[in-house]
């Protein structure tokens, strides 16, 4: 497990440790043993909240729910939130059993929920890349959840645009701390992000590389019958990775019950940030 091990004690770490330092107190860390590693989860909230279990977009960390926390999410919810696996974050690989599947990332869930151990069925939520797992573990595990929240998905009710992979290839292929400000800059289009955050996101550039998994779109057919797990869809209007006009149609005709909005003024990596407080709203209002 030395992969991460280095950035335990490196500027990484403490860049880290300055975003967590931010969450309402107190945070509780632990560090739950699956088939896939070890999995960091930073929680907060009343012990006996509803539990909300939030997975990050890829690269963000557990670290950017805290907005969200601070906004109010973590005191109508015990907030757990993850660092995923193979991604920058305290999450440890386990050496030959990398994630390459949905069916692992599923598997991978199941064994942090265990160990979890959460009263009754969790809120499940999740940005961009996380809301992409966070829809297919909701697609195979449905029976474990009583809501769904999917906070500007990508890959599960549209494809990403040919203009922001192109923009995104040289943060992936060769990311460095100027390229990742850079590509965040162009995204929110200029959006005012806490410094702290973006301090990580520059570490995050020396992180050891892993392929994140892809594959299809989640097939929510079982989400879309009655008395089904409660779903939320929350686009972010200017995000560039798609359009959120058209990918919310999608969303509501492959899930006619769920609740689909567009939240006006906000950017696709900008969201769990600056529109903590709206978040945070629709959270308590629908507690799980």
């Amino acid at each position: 497990m030395s992969r991460t091990s280095s950035f335990r004690a490196s500027s990484f770490r403490a860049a880290y440790d300055e975003v967590l330092g931010q969450w309402p107190g107190p945070v509780e860390t632990v560090d739950l043993p699956t088939p896939y590693g070890l999995t960091r989860v930073n929680s907060c909230g009343p012990a006996g909240a509803p539990p909300l279990v939030l997975l990050p977009g890829g690269g963000s960390t557990s670290t950017v729910w805290g907005a969200c926390a601070a906004a109010g999410a973590a005191r109508t919810h015990r907030i757990h939130a993850v660092d995923l696996v193979g991604d920058p974050g305290l999450s440890v690989p386990e050496p030959g059993r990398a994630l390459r599947s949905a069916a692992d990332l599923v598997g991978w869930l199941d064994a942090v929920l265990d160990g979890l151990g959460p009263h009754g069925p969790v809120a499940l939520g999740g940005h961009s890349y996380g809301a992409w797992i966070a829809a297919h573990y909701a697609a195979a595990r449905a029976a474990r959840l009583g809501r769904l929240v999917l906070l500007d998905p990508t890959g599960v009710f549209a494809g990403l645009r040919p203009g922001y992979v192109l923009r995104a290839l040289p943060v992936l292929v060769r990311p460095t701390p100027e390229r990742i400000r850079s590509f965040l800059g162009w995204e929110t289009r200029g959006a005012a992000l806490d410094p702290a955050w973006l301090r990580l996101q520059g570490e995050s550039a020396g992180f050891p590389s892993v392929r994140p998994v892809t594959g299809p779109r989640p097939d929510l057919g079982a989400l879309a019958e009655p008395p089904g797990t409660r779903v939320e869809v929350l686009f972010a209007e200017h995000a560039r990775c798609h359009d959120a006009a058209r990918a919310a149609r999608a969303a509501r005709e492959a899930l006619p019950g769920a609740r689909v909005d567009v939240l006006q003024g906000v950017a696709h990596h900008a969201l769990p940030l600056t529109a903590a407080g709206e978040i945070a709203r629709r959270l308590a209002d629908q507690a799980a």
